[in-house]
């Protein structure tokens, strides 16, 4: 029992490490995308990605655990790259500290909406931390309600994301059931991002739309780095769910894990100068009381 309480006691750890990781990857990748085409750093930071994963596969030796389970990984490999390009692209068009929380909500909604359906019953504090962080998220979009409007593309282009990001959150949970497993899972998955986005970058091109950022490879190279930061911090941060979610409650896990829009807004107010608004500061600080709440309960 005892170490039963320890296990359920590391989910949040877990569920914040991946905040903090989604945080950063998404302000990196926003930032590259105002420098390059949004499908070139999807596909490149997912390259990147793949041989990374690919090595610690077979270190591991983990096509042992190949089984049906993997189909999850293969359709989270197919709808993270839809994710991910509308995601890059409100980003790049709209304030950071908007799109992030807004992109955020459906993280919540469809793990959280799985979980319950599935029977889990958080307990009163609990469901106090859940409400409480998700007004935090809420009112952590307050630039939007304050200033000029979001443009509808942006607003489009985020709902998509969000959902879209949700939906792999559900899938990559259900796709391993062990460390060996969830390595190759995830390989997997950022397989099927490749091949997915190397031709939707292969027919923007055809269209006549740049493939290549002004600069052209020498832009690419310069930017490798960030670019495999990206690739890899969304990779550990879906390890860390993943672990999260598996050795705790579902919606606990979700909530505290869809907490990486205060890292991006905070990311973006240090290094970009963007300003945050008093409603998104105290969205930022409802985040925090939640995440203490769900900790806790």
């Amino acid at each position: 029992m005892t170490l039963y309480c320890e296990v359920l006691r590391m989910t949040p750890v877990f569920a914040l490490a991946t905040s903090l990781m989604w945080g950063l990857a998404d302000f990196g990748g926003g930032l590259l995308t105002r420098r390059m085409p949004a499908l070139t750093v999807v596909l490149v930071s997912q390259l990147l990605a793949v041989g990374a994963l690919g090595a610690i596969v077979v270190a591991t030796g983990g096509w042992s655990e190949a089984g049906p389970q993997l189909w999850y990984a293969v359709a989270a490999g197919v709808v993270g790259p839809a994710a991910m390009l509308a995601f890059y692209k409100a980003l790049a068009l709209g304030p950071m500290g908007v799109v992030s929380p807004v992109g955020a909500l459906g993280s919540v909604a469809v793990p959280v909406g799985v979980g319950l359906v599935l029977g889990e019953r958080p307990g009163l504090l609990q469901v106090a931390g859940i409400a409480v962080a998700v007004a935090g998220v809420v009112l952590a979009s307050g630039p939007g309600l304050g200033g000029a409007p979001v443009q509808r593309q942006t607003l489009v282009l985020t709902l998509v994301a969000a959902f879209g990001f949700g939906s792999v959150m559900a899938l990559i949970a259900e796709a391993s059931h062990t460390t060996t497993g969830l390595f190759l899972a995830l390989f997997v998955q950022r397989v099927c991002n490749v091949v997915v986005g190397g031709g939707a970058l292969w027919a923007s091109a055809r269209r006549g739309a740049p493939a290549l950022p002004e600069g052209g490879w020498a832009t690419i190279r310069t930017s490798l780095p960030a670019l495999a930061f990206v690739g890899l911090a969304d990779v550990a941060a879906n390890g860390t769910y993943s672990v999260a979610a598996h050795h705790g409650p579902v919606t606990i896990a979700a909530v505290l894990a869809s907490l990486y829009p205060v890292v991006t807004a905070l990311a973006a107010r240090g290094v970009l100068s963007e300003r945050l608004r008093t409603v998104q500061a105290a969205g930022a600080g409802l985040a925090l009381v939640g995440t203490v709440l769900l900790a806790t309960g």
